[in-house]
């Protein structure tokens, strides 16, 4: 793998605090590669066999079940996943794919597992993005359980919004309409009835023109976004 990417794998929580041999270690076993556009990097029920590290690009989660498939998440630069299939050494639970030309660092589940034995940092680590990476699917299936679909688009909104009045979507609306548990059509719809409470589309992008009503719509909470 490339020096230069070892710097922004090495401020991650997950590799931040562990010792200096243990990351040194991990760096020689572990290679980066290449991936084009809509490349499939494993699937649902395969063994864990590495550690995904995203450098550059973008790649897609994604469970499919009886012919139907639906977006878990986008993991973006410079990001880890699925960790837990790793540490428990046992099949994926849902697939990936990159979404454009991505570049991945692949590091093998063997040798991560031997260096959380070795080093409690790296083990308390791994417990910590674990119970993130729980906290937030928790919080993921209470905003699809508990809200409705324009609620849901709402605080989806406010969230990548940031406090700004503008942004691009960052992907495509069949992959948001997937992730928020609604289709694409029911997206479009959904989107067109924000407006009088404070939303306007202009193509892959969100304007948001009134965000006090905006915000008392979808009312947003702590426990959930």
């Amino acid at each position: 793998m490339r020096d230069e990417e070892k710097p922004h794998i090495r401020r991650l929580p997950l590799f931040r605090e562990m010792m200096t041999q243990t990351f040194d270690g991990l760096m020689q076993v572990a290679y980066s590669q290449s991936f084009p556009p809509g490349l499939e990097l494993f699937r649902q029920g395969e063994t864990a066999d590495f550690l995904h590290i995203v450098i550059e690009g973008a790649v897609e989660l994604q469970a499919q079940w009886n012919g139907q498939e639906t977006v878990m998440g986008v993991v973006r630069p410079v990001s880890a996943f699925i960790l837990a299939a790793c540490v428990r050494n046992v099949p994926y639970l849902m697939s990936a794919r990159t979404l454009e030309k991505s570049h991945i660092v692949l590091l093998p589940v063997a040798d991560l597992r031997a260096a959380m034995r070795r080093d409690p940092d790296l083990a308390m680590a791994a417990m910590a993005e674990l119970a993130g990476s729980y906290r937030s699917m928790v919080r993921h299936a209470k905003n699809l359980k508990l809200r409705n679909a324009r609620e849901r688009l709402a605080a989806w909104i406010l969230t990548q919004a940031n406090g700004a009045p503008a942004f691009m979507l960052p992907v495509e609306k069949r992959h948001l309409a997937s992730y928020l548990g609604i289709t694409p059509e029911s997206l479009s719809r959904t989107l067109r009835a924000l407006e009088p409470h404070g939303v306007r589309v202009d193509g892959a992008r969100i304007i948001i023109t009134d965000a006090e009503r905006l915000r008392a719509f979808a009312r947003p909470d702590p426990l959930i976004d």
